[in-house]
């Protein structure tokens, strides 16, 4: 795990991006690409994150990650959270960025990726 480091807020979405991708990899996130919605009309927010797990374990690890970082090195909190219970898609909201972490089997009946396919797609190396 990274030793905890503060956000450069010289450009903070981006900041907050990176954060959020670098502690998915800690937990071994797989699949791990970022939407920019921003060129969208419609689009809820600027950024979705997705990512998945192989196990309900591992989603519920990969999403504790990115609340314990993104509170203690970014100084925020998520507006919103669903799915914890079940940990099949949980989603993450911090107004400018939804991050969705997927088990695996339920990332490929949504096709989330498939619905914004407008976006512009950046995908992140698997660790």
């Amino acid at each position: 795990m990274n030793s905890p480091k503060k956000v450069n807020t010289t450009n903070p979405v981006e900041q907050l991006n990176d954060l959020i991708i670098d502690s998915i990899q800690d937990i071994k996130g797989k699949n791990i690409i970022k939407l920019d919605l921003r060129q969208l009309e419609d689009a809820p927010t600027d950024f979705f994150i997705i990512c998945e797990g192989d196990s309900n374990t591992q989603v519920s690890s990969i999403a504790g990650n990115i609340r314990k970082r993104l509170k203690e090195e970014a100084e925020t909190m998520a507006t919103h959270v669903e799915g914890e219970q079940n940990s099949l898609w949980i989603l993450m909201d911090y107004f400018n960025v939804v991050v969705h972490i997927f088990y695996k089997e339920t990332r490929k009946y949504y096709e989330l990726e498939d619905l914004w396919s407008d976006a512009i797609l950046t995908e992140y190396e698997t660790l």
